[in-house]
């Protein structure tokens, strides 16, 4: 799952709940300086990833990605969930999206631990360009996968041009929503949630 879904699948705790959305930024010696709270939050997230990543639901999506994309189909379902889930908000939510990131952008910003630069710069810009909220939206979509491939690009040398898979998103569109829709109850009650529970 991509950012959104970890921000809503977390305990209460601001630093568990801050552990499972960076953990994909917080890594080697920076997680060494970071609270046994924090810490239990990269778990958790690596607990979602692990039931995601062997699902056969999510396998039917992925198996719905055509070839030229295929190789990146599991970071492309991961982001067409999230938007999937920002737009069946209020099923899993009590709280409106727009006050849900609200907060956390919040508690990311007071957040006392200085991380590395190359993690904060990613979370500045997450904030700035409200990228949690832009997940609604195709073309919130579309940019996503535009930063993805730069970052391919910027450690392979290799422009994938990811940010044309977003017609991946839109040609399958139906099927992935029936996908995101059987699947997300699933991981949540894997997590431990009730359907309206947060």
């Amino acid at each position: 799952m991509n950012w959104l879904a970890h921000a809503l699948l977390s305990e209460d705790s601001v630093e568990f709940r801050l552990g499972n959305v960076l953990a994909d930024l917080v890594k080697g010696r920076q997680r060494k300086t970071m609270t046994s709270e924090f810490l239990r939050g990269v778990k958790h997230h690596q607990k979602i990833d692990a039931f995601t990543d062997t699902h056969p639901i999510v396998s039917l999506s992925q198996s719905r990605i055509s070839d030229p994309y295929r190789r990146f189909s599991g970071i492309l379902v991961d982001i067409f969930y999230d938007h999937f889930l920002a737009n069946t908000w209020e099923q899993h939510c009590p709280s409106p999206l727009s006050d849900f990131t609200a907060v956390l952008y919040l508690q990311m910003q007071n957040y006392p631990v200085k991380f590395v630069d190359e993690t904060q710069l990613a979370i500045d810009r997450m904030i700035a360009d409200d990228r949690l909220s832009s997940y609604q939206h195709v073309d919130g979509i579309g940019d996503t996968l535009l930063r993805v491939s730069n970052r391919i690009y910027e450690r392979t040398g290799r422009d994938f041009e990811l940010q044309q898979a977003v017609d991946e998103l839109t040609c399958n569109y139906d099927g992935l929503a029936d996908d995101f829709a059987q699947f997300f109850p699933e991981l949540k009650r894997y997590v431990g949630m009730h359907e309206t529970a947060h």
